[in-house]
């Protein structure tokens, strides 16, 4: 959901950006959940997808790293091996240090609620972290 909801905020603007998304935890090659979907599709955002594992080469390609929880922050962390390049471009998605959970298994509502959350964190957060200084 992350990766549709900044690709429909940030598509048409000024730079050139690739947004793309990636689970500490996923499986390869699994489809977008119906529930995620369906919640995309409530924000009029259309989204196919398949799940991908974070890798240490997708850290190195990236500009932003963003986390739902501190726990996923742990694991980018990890996959970067103490490269302080690396490790400063990973964020927790949530400024104030909350997480966002995630829906996997649970009911519409919850999807729902949480592509809600990401659509407030999302466009504030990264441009708060890729503007010029």
């Amino acid at each position: 959901m992350a990766e549709g909801i900044a690709r429909a905020h940030f598509d048409g603007s000024k730079g050139d950006f690739f947004i793309g998304s990636a689970g500490v935890a996923a499986m390869d090659g699994l489809l977008t959940s119906p529930e995620a979907v369906a919640a995309l599709d409530r924000r009029g955002i259309g989204f196919t997808g398949r799940s991908k594992a974070l890798t240490p080469e997708m850290i190195q390609k990236a500009d932003l790293v963003l986390c739902m929880t501190s726990s996923h922050q742990a694991a980018a962390a990890h996959l970067a091996a103490g490269d302080t390049e690396l490790l400063d471009r990973i964020h927790l998605l949530d400024p104030d240090g909350g997480g966002v959970a995630d829906p996997i298994g649970q009911g519409q509502e919850v999807y729902d609620r949480v592509a809600e959350q990401l659509a407030k964190l999302i466009p504030p957060r990264v441009e708060s972290l890729l503007a010029p200084t």
